[in-house]
């Protein structure tokens, strides 16, 4: 059944040049421009990637503090005790704990975006992994949510700290800002995220890596960038 789109959408949709790669200033501008969401939406990009997530050494993931922020208060937890347990707290922490944050997520609290554990931690973490894993809360050193360093682990969280990792079609989609950000801002953001991926290329594939990028905001329509102006 062909996908219905609203009227909104539609005329969005009619100031967007469908076979024009935009370089990345005339796309921060228009995904602005073409929003028609009565809140602050979110604007996310998506790279395609000419990757084979079936091996190991293909697939992408880590993290990256956008240098304009998500525009997103972020809830993060932290799965610490003593010392290390005051250091979260002191450094914004929303919730800090161990056997006892462990149970309250068992019980079925998930009430936060992101999760980070000490090492000492991960076995007790490990009891709710079930539940943090298909929610992507579980904390992984590959994005820097297992460290003992967990001051700045929190104060990066805090400060737009995104994470990113391939899909088994080797996509990476990731959140870049708010529509509400200036152009500037947006664009500043999507290059940061962008070098990161770039520069990820795995050293077993051939030919073109990044095959498509694209913007949108929450309900908008796609924007295709030109990859030469990231």
């Amino acid at each position: 059944m062909a996908k219905k789109y609203g009227k909104k959408y539609l005329a969005a949709a009619e100031k967007v040049e469908a076979e024009k790669l935009y370089n990345l200033d005339e796309a921060a501008a228009l995904v602005k421009e073409i929003d028609f969401a009565k809140f602050d939406s979110t604007v996310e990009i998506s790279f395609n990637l000419n990757v084979d997530t079936r091996q190991a050494d293909q697939q992408l993931r880590g993290a990256v503090v956008l240098p304009n922020g998500t525009g997103k208060d972020q809830t993060v937890v932290v799965f610490a005790q003593g010392d290390k347990a005051k250091e979260a707290e002191a450094a914004g922490a929303d919730v800090v704990g161990g056997a006892d944050l462990v149970k309250r997520i068992a019980d079925g609290w998930l009430d936060f975006d992101v999760a980070i554990a000490t090492p000492d931690m991960m076995a007790q973490v490990g009891r709710v992994g079930r539940v943090l894993g298909p929610k992507g809360l579980m904390p992984n050193p590959k994005t820097g949510t297992v460290t003992f360093d967990v001051a700045k682990a929190v104060e990066e969280s805090k400060s737009g700290k995104v994470t990113y990792r391939t899909d088994r079609d080797g996509n990476v989609a990731v959140p870049v800002g708010k529509v509400s950000f200036d152009a500037d801002k947006l664009a500043g953001n999507i290059k940061s995220i962008s070098d990161v991926v770039i520069k990820a290329r795995p050293s077993a594939v051939k030919g073109t890596y990044v095959q498509h990028v694209s913007i949108a905001s929450t309900f908008g329509p796609a924007i295709n960038l030109d990859i030469t102006s990231l």
